[in-house]
């Protein structure tokens, strides 16, 4: 072929060619290095963090990015195969508001959960156990669901969807996934043993702090504001609160408040206020410690035991918790002041013993309580018990005390002041004979009796020395004493006050609130009408009659004047089988006799 002639082009089309697919499969191979790198990036950066749901969001949002999808999110699976948390990537806050509800795992998410196994789809809608997406949810097309297992166990679904572009998974995509999946099965089993060990740390410190508190003798309330907050600390919850039986509302040797008048949360009224759960199903338990949301926005809250969460924990004994508060019948104690998604409640004490409830709240979307910190919070809780009933041994221990040094002081004025005192009244008696003069013998007199008044006096008060009655119940003198002294302000000096008799052991209910109720009245009348400048009030009970005298030096009983308090002092004895007697004594004034068996 001469110079001139021109040369063929075949060869340089196939090396055109050659070059142009030479450059598609090195674009390829760069493509696919910078997927491997990406990939391995990946697995170093879910890795990287001990937090599980910080663990969690780390690998969806990484996978999104590694397949190029729109949407993502980690489905975990409860210990009876549920979809107990939805931990979605790529929506906004508008469009998780217009959702009504996380998939509750039915459908494709249901069959990833009965069948773990990758799968993949072009449409969601194509496949036969699609069912559908919540309502509020946005449409989706492409699908690819990756299993996540933490050594044998499955731990969730991975779920990407809608790739951009149109497009659909390939292959790769899910072989990328599944490599990612590995790794994070790998991350979340780090993530859980960090939990347990900070758990565990926690729980340990936690006990060590309620164990000193206990044994230096502090305030049950204290004790349990602690193991409240430690409890919280301990399970990861939002809010937590101890509720206790209505009526015992303030644990034993408390100085705080009660908590507020808030209404139940039932309705009902208060139960009997029983200190332990003895299997009554009535009355309701009260919230008196509280520990997350602040501002006390919980305490005095009630919620009924026969039907709520609570107070199956408080008949049974035995911890409870759910993952969805819908899926517990009755009232529930956060319902009305927080989003409330996990429950967990704990008993305080064991069955039959129950003294109290530890109730723990964690806000709606959040992991769930597991087994382990339920059985973790028993144990703990039980401590909360044990603050109880150390309260009530050291209560019981101090009345004790306080009922061997009133028995030692009524001994002493039984057997040495009275002795004595009775001792120089028969002397006295001795010497009145003697004396001449009838000055000085009436003296004498008056004398005797004052001393005889004495030793009455002294023995009423050796009676209610030896029978104290119950802080929470004032003894029928005490109530006495308050009304008598309650109307010195009105009168304008102090009635004079003598009381006989075992007032506080013979009297019964019925007859003590009859007895106060006259004296109520004749003290009242004392004030409006007699215009005294001097009173005196005598209860004494004798020979199984009780007895109420008032008497005073004032203007005496009208002749003419409203008489229907009186017409009710006199109904209330004879309702009693008594008497009811008002005169006008010579010396003036008036006089009162309110007479009631009590036998």
């Amino acid at each position: 072929m001469s110079e001139n002639e021109p040369r063929p082009l075949i060869p340089q089309m196939r090396l055109d060619d050659l070059l142009s697919e030479l450059q598609t499969r090195l674009e390829t191979v760069l493509a696919t290095r910078d997927r491997v790198h990406a990939l391995l990036e990946a697995v170093v950066s879910v890795g990287s963090d001990l937090d599980l749901e910080t663990v969690l969001r780390r690998i969806v949002g990484t996978a999104t990015t590694l397949v190029d999808a729109s949407y993502g999110a980690m489905g975990l699976i409860g210990e009876e195969n549920t979809l107990v948390q939805f931990v979605p990537v790529g929506l906004t806050e508008e469009e998780i508001a217009k959702i009504e509800h996380w998939p509750h795992g039915l459908g494709l998410l249901g069959l990833l959960i009965k069948e773990p196994q990758t799968l993949r789809l072009a449409h969601i809608s194509q496949h036969p156990e699609s069912y559908g997406f919540p309502p509020g949810h946005p449409p989706m097309g492409s699908f690819l669901g990756v299993p996540v297992r933490v050594r044998d166990e499955v731990f969730g679904n991975l779920y990407l969807t809608e790739k951009r572009g149109g497009g659909e998974f390939d292959e790769e995509d899910e072989a990328i996934v599944v490599a990612l999946a590995t790794a994070a099965g790998v991350a979340i089993e780090n993530a859980r043993l960090y939990e347990d060990t900070r758990r565990r740390e926690t729980w340990l410190q936690a006990s060590s702090d309620i164990t000193t508190r206990l044994l230096s003798g502090a305030e049950p309330f204290e004790v349990l504001t602690l193991m409240a907050r430690r409890a919280r600390e301990m399970a990861d919850a939002d809010v937590v609160a101890i509720l206790l039986p209505s009526g015992s509302d303030k644990p034993s040797g408390s100085d705080k408040p009660s908590g507020s008048d808030k209404p139940s949360g039932s309705g009902k009224p208060s139960g009997s206020g029983k200190p332990s759960g003895s299997g009554d199903a009535g009355g309701t338990l009260r919230v008196v410690i509280e520990d997350g949301l602040g501002d006390e926005h919980l305490t005095g809250t009630e919620v009924p035991v026969t039907d709520s969460l609570a107070g199956r924990a408080f008949l049974s004994g035995d911890p409870l918790m759910v993952n969805d508060p819908a899926e517990s019948d009755g009232p529930q104690v956060f319902a009305e002041h927080f989003p409330v998604g996990p429950l967990a409640v704990v008993p305080l004490g064991a069955a039959g013993a129950v003294r109290g409830v530890l109730s723990l709240g964690k806000r709606s979307g959040r992991v769930p309580f597991s087994n382990s910190e339920l059985r973790t919070l028993h144990a703990f809780a039980g401590q909360a018990a044990v603050a109880l009933e150390l309260a009530e041994t050291r209560k019981d221990a101090e009345r004790l005390g306080l009922l061997e040094d009133r028995d030692r002081i009524a001994k002493d004025l039984h057997d040495v002041v009275i002795q004595r005192l009775f001792a120089v009244a028969m002397t006295l008696m001795s010497a009145v004979r003697l004396v001449e003069r009838p000055e000085a013998s009436s003296r004498l007199q008056s004398a005797i009796d004052e001393l005889d008044g004495t030793i009455r006096q002294i023995r009423s008060t050796i009676f209610a020395l030896q029978a104290p009655q119950e802080a929470s119940a004032p003894s029928l003198r005490a109530q006495v004493v308050d009304l008598v002294e309650g109307a010195r302000g009105h009168l304008g000096f102090m009635p004079g006050l003598s009381m006989e008799g075992q007032l506080d052991n013979d009297v019964p209910q019925e007859v003590a609130e009859q007895l106060l109720a006259v004296l109520r009245e004749a003290l009242s009348n004392l004030v409006r009408h007699a215009k005294a400048s001097r009173a005196d009030v005598t209860a004494r009970i004798e020979d199984g009659w009780l007895t109420l005298i008032v008497t005073d030096n004032g203007v005496g009983i009208p002749d003419e004047g409203r008489r229907s308090g009186l017409r009710n002092l006199e109904e209330r004895a004879e309702r009693l089988g008594g008497s009811f007697e008002l005169a006008s004594p010579e010396s003036g004034g008036t006089r009162l006799r309110w007479s009631v068996p009590v036998r």
